[in-house]
């Protein structure tokens, strides 16, 4: 019996999602063989994981497949693992940051970040959700929150709602007044929403872009190492043929887009856009978000719609995006085909 025996065995269990081992990805933790018992740890790579009581057991079963060993016992914790291009980054404050994007105006963006970031932090993990709208920032009333706790002698400092952190222009700007900035100062806009705040170590960061493909996506793909990019659309032929211009212009930048939402589902503007969208250009569909009343009751008031209506149809949806988004973060961190950080590296 040796620790080489068990990982063997161990090595014989899939994470389901990512369909890896649970040794390739690093997920056994402090493996300790004490005469014919064995103890380690599992390091799931999302939270909320519904695979992760199933997963414990198969690695108890399989751990007692070898000769000699009477007892085992497992433990989980929750461990997201970074994208790698983010270690040594000191001007990015998340393990994964997160663009939303769509090709237009109007179809939910905004609500869309929110609740995604909102869900995240509901199931565990620490977010940040920044508001790169910087000309039409909306996300301070969204999340209910009109301005920042006083800033440090050096750096403004985040809000707090909802369990997360969020920095936005519209805590910086007179709401009625507009801003009428050249591409250089959205440039600099951007950069400085990463570099003079004081975000805690975040595991997410969820980016709420400006409609279109102007200054700010190509800034964003230029400055900081986007994990990919989600595009919202509404199921209608007309926000479609914008969605797919935004989603061209990540391809041309080489940002990774993980997805398609299709927002506002349902008899108004019609049903499944958005998924067929998805597969005629070969990404994950995410996930269909009803149209319904709550999400826009819950937005003008600042609760948005997994705060304030968790049991709803359209919460759950939002939290099954946000998990997809999660666990395709991980698997991209953890690829064979690139220079994955390995879980057991994470601090």
């Amino acid at each position: 019996m040796s620790t080489s025996d068990v990982l063997d065995q161990l090595s014989t269990v899939i994470e389901p999602d990512i369909q890896r081992d649970i040794v390739s990805l690093g997920m056994v933790r402090n493996l300790n063989i004490d005469d014919a018992s064995v103890t380690f740890t599992l390091a799931m790579p999302v939270y909320n994981s519904p695979h992760a009581d199933s997963l414990v057991e198969q690695a108890k079963a399989a751990a007692q497949q070898v000769s000699g060993i009477e007892s085992v016992s497992v433990e989980w914790i929750v461990d997201v693992p970074t994208n790698p291009e983010v270690h040594g980054r000191s001007d990015v404050p998340a393990r994964h940051l997160i663009a939303v994007s769509s090709g237009k105006g109007g179809v939910g963006k905004s609500t869309v970040s929110a609740n995604i970031a909102t869900a995240l932090a509901q199931a565990g993990a620490a977010v940040g959700l920044m508001d790169a709208d910087i000309l039409g920032p909306n996300l301070p009333t969204i999340m209910g929150v009109q301005r920042l706790p006083p800033p440090t002698p050096q750096k403004l400092v985040p809000a707090e709602t909802h369990g997360l952190q969020l920095i936005s222009m519209g805590f910086l700007v007179d709401r009625d007044k507009p801003l009428i900035w050249r591409g250089p100062m959205l440039h600099q806009a951007i950069r400085q929403l990463f570099v003079d705040v004081a975000w805690a170590e975040l595991e997410y960061m969820i980016i709420d872009l400006p409609p279109g493909t102007g200054d700010a996506q190509l800034t964003l793909a230029q400055i900081v190492p986007l994990t990919g990019a989600v595009i919202v659309t509404q199921p209608q032929e007309v926000a479609l043929s914008d969605a797919r211009r935004g989603l061209a212009m990540f391809e041309t930048v080489e940002v990774n887009v993980m997805g398609v939402v299709e927002n506002m589902a349902g008899d108004l503007f019609g049903t499944g856009g958005g998924e067929t969208f998805a597969a005629e250009k070969g990404v994950p569909f995410l996930g269909r978000v009803p149209l319904d009343a709550q999400i826009r009751v819950g937005g003008d008031s600042g609760q948005p719609v997994v705060v304030a209506a968790p049991e709803s149809e359209a919460a759950e949806a939002f939290r099954q995006i946000a998990h997809r988004i999660a666990v395709q973060a991980s698997a991209m961190a953890l690829s064979e085909d690139d220079d994955a950080i390995p879980l057991t590296t994470i601090g």
